[in-house]
């Protein structure tokens, strides 16, 4: 789909917040009453994410975001967008968001496209609420792995076995991947990968590697392990990774929740292993949708800069960015100087 085709009208009429009769069912109440309660803000990052995607729908299909999402993600997000809109901000909530996933999903299925039969395995590591195996179709020949805590998967499968028990607007829930197998397992950990094998993940198989907003909440040893684990497979198959990187101006804004950063994660990931790295920030051709068209929004404003700066020169501000990146490797191929 083009940029033109994506891309907002001038001054769209944002729909009004309806939330699905679902939501306000005993089973999914209690469920969303735990995560306020219990969850702490990484958990609830998921539902956060969820919630984004919900409310760009114009952009991005995923009929069941709203359940995963919660009634207090979606209203907290919705009033955000409104108000907003009302004093014409340079970048609506939820906007980068939308591009994120977005780009994840259009390099998923170019990835999956790449490989010769079309075959392959794609991990998601802290996988959240993700719903790609429910809503991509170019997962079809693909077995999808969703990688997370216990609880976090145990609350998702409770929603979900909500939405396969109601009869009404989520009754079309299928799976679009060829088969779906959750994996219990803290990243953080060192036994992370032996968990996946024991779940039916085979090493030797081509795969896709998804890790969306996940790595800076990591330390930096903790992602470091994350990455050199997942470089190691370029040598038994071909492999691909699709991640989000903060830089370090990035995680100084929140230095309680983010850690891990890398200015330059294309210099860092072929040193581990991969063989080809592409970075690109939002704004870019391959990471716009027609959603970043002012010159003056937050990331077009650093795209033209040096990346070795941390504070713009004109008024000394952090020049976070958010870099989007593609690596992949093989058994056949030489890592590039």
């Amino acid at each position: 789909m083009s940029d033109q085709e994506n891309a907002l009208p001038t001054n769209p009429t944002w729909p009004e917040l309806k939330l699905p009769e679902l939501l306000f069912t005993d089973t999914v109440r209690e469920v969303h009453a735990t995560i306020e309660n219990e969850w702490d803000p990484l958990l609830r990052s998921a539902c956060q994410t969820a919630a984004g995607r919900a409310l760009w729908k114009h952009l991005i299909h995923d009929p069941l975001a709203d359940l995963l999402a919660g009634e207090t993600y979606l209203t907290s997000l919705y009033e955000k967008i409104k108000k907003d809109r009302i004093n014409n901000a340079r970048e609506v909530s939820g906007v980068i968001l939308a591009v994120r996933t977005l780009w994840f999903d259009s390099k998923l299925e170019a990835a999956l496209n790449s490989f010769s039969r079309r075959e392959a395995q794609v991990v998601i590591l802290g996988a959240g609420m993700d719903a790609r195996a429910y809503r991509l179709s170019c997962l079809k020949d693909s077995d999808v792995f969703e990688v997370d805590f216990p609880k976090v998967l145990q609350v998702k499968t409770t929603l979900l076995q909500a939405a396969m028990e109601t009869t009404n607007e989520h009754q079309h829930l299928t799976l679009k991947s060829k088969s779906l197998t959750r994996v219990a397992a803290d990243i953080r950990d060192i036994d992370w990968l032996e968990k996946l094998q024991i779940s039916g993940f085979v090493p030797e198989k081509n795969t896709i590697w998804v890790l969306e907003g996940i790595l800076y909440y990591l330390s930096q040893p903790q992602a470091m392990q994350v990455l050199k684990t997942i470089a190691e497979k370029c040598a038994l198959t071909s492999t691909v990774l699709l991640a989000d990187f903060m830089n370090k101006s990035s995680i100084t804004l929140s230095s309680s929740i983010f850690h891990f950063y890398s200015d330059w994660p294309d210099h860092l990931l072929p040193s581990l292993g991969f063989s080809h790295v592409k970075l690109s920030q939002i704004g870019d051709p391959d990471a716009h949708f027609g959603l970043m068209h002012d010159p003056l929004n937050l990331f077009n404003r650093l795209r033209s800069l040096p990346r070795s700066l941390q504070n713009h020169p004109d008024d000394g501000t952090p020049c976070c960015r958010l870099y989007l990146v593609q690596a992949s490797g093989s058994p056949n191929q030489t890592i590039l100087p």
